[in-house]
């Protein structure tokens, strides 16, 4: 990182550049719609890395712009990828999908709660 943003300045730089965020989903549209992916949640990620974008941000290497959109289009092809959607990217590699139970199941069955509580 060769700026020397203060925090004050760089929200201010994300807030004055949030709309390429609603620019790059909505030329992305079709591909959202294919990945199935909801706006609510792209636009998370998007404005995560947007803050990322700005705080790393390279004045010599080009227009803090052009990094912006390229951050971004490169943020929103990770979104389709399947850690992202379905939120498990600690997770051991040897545990199946098998061994998962959902929390409705949990909720139902009290004896299988308290087999998880004394876990």
């Amino acid at each position: 990182m060769n700026n020397n943003y203060t925090i004050a300045q760089r929200n201010a730089l994300v807030e004055k550049y949030l709309w390429c965020i609603d620019t790059v989903i909505r030329k992305n549209r079709p591909l959202m719609r294919a990945a199935r992916l909801e706006y609510d949640d792209v636009y998370q990620q998007l404005a995560l890395r947007l803050i990322r974008a700005v705080a790393g941000f390279d004045p010599q290497k080009g227009t803090l712009q052009q990094h912006i959109f390229a951050q971004l289009k490169y943020e929103l092809l990770n979104c389709k990828s399947a850690y992202r959607l379905c939120g498990l990217t600690g997770a051991p590699k040897e545990y199946r999908k098998s061994d998962m139970v959902s929390l409705n199941h949990i909720s139902e069955d009290s004896s299988l709660y308290e087999q998880v509580m004394a876990a």
